[in-house]
């Protein structure tokens, strides 16, 4: 099934037959569960998470097979470590820092009131949720698709693509709501775009980019679900995040972009 002729192709042709086998797999699986599961969410929940154990698996077929490597999750950025573990715990304090900075500035202008604690299964539930979407979003896109973006183009091209990927994959959605939260697709192309140079800065690591989005994801569930802050109506929400997502604001889209302009500037030479 697998040939070593494969990584010797354009990256269309690698990235279609990576998918092909995928879907080929999966859809077998998926259209049973959605058919005879009358939860939609338990369905959804049920197809994703065999969808993700069929990625985990492929990936390493595809490693070994494909590329010839020994240790496959070792090149896509996974090791136990303590320096990844100290990049991962950096990320997720850059990340719940920068969310923390945003609510006080809201906060101080009004536009934010404090509710109260969120309670401790809400707590677990959103540290539970932003490390899986952290893990399983950093290894498919800064983990794997990186590394075959990376073969056919050069480091600043890879990330604009690695960015716009990652922005359009998580906009699928009806034209309507396309229009109106416009502003969050910026948002996203930003934050791939950090992810990938938290990345390069740990030399291809995935600890602190698992962190940080990790970190934001679990911020966000705490600010939605937790209900800790609410929007003090009326507010800009252009300004302050469309939805209640904070990075689909100009708040939030201007950090994104000083963080993003900052590792810029600390980038090795």
């Amino acid at each position: 099934m697998f040939r070593k002729s494969w990584g010797d192709r354009p990256l269309l042709g690698r990235l279609s037959r990576f998918v092909a086998l995928l879907l080929l797999v999966w859809l077998p699986l998926a259209i049973p569960i959605y058919a005879w599961v009358e939860d939609a969410n338990l369905a959804s929940i049920l197809a994703t998470g065999i969808l993700y154990l069929e990625f985990l698996i492929l990936l390493k077929l595809w490693g070994t097979r494909v590329y010839g490597r020994s240790q496959v999750f070792r090149a896509y950025g996974l090791e136990w470590s303590r320096r990844q573990v100290g990049e991962f715990l950096g990320g997720l304090l850059g990340a719940a820092a920068a969310m923390v900075l945003l609510v006080l500035i809201q906060v101080s202008l009004g536009w934010m009131a404090w509710q109260a604690l969120p309670s401790v299964r809400v707590l677990v539930e959103a540290m539970v949720v932003g490390l899986a979407v952290g893990f399983a979003e950093e290894l498919l896109f800064r983990g794997w698709l990186w590394d075959e973006l990376r073969r056919d183009y050069s480091l600043r091209k890879a990330l604009i693509l690695n960015g716009i990927i990652f922005a359009l994959l998580h906009f699928i959605k009806p034209p309507e709501d396309i229009l109106r939260t416009a502003p969050q697709l910026l948002g996203l192309l930003l934050l791939g775009v950090i992810l990938v140079q938290l990345t390069i800065r740990t030399q291809r690591r995935l600890g602190a980019a698992i962190g940080f989005h990790g970190g934001l994801v679990a911020s966000y569930y705490l600010l939605t679900v937790g209900r800790m802050w609410q929007p003090s109506p009326p507010y800009p929400m252009l300004i302050t995040g469309i939805d209640g997502n904070p990075l689909a604001g100009l708040l939030g889209l201007g950090m994104l972009l000083m963080i993003s302009v900052g590792l810029q500037k600390l980038a090795p030479r």
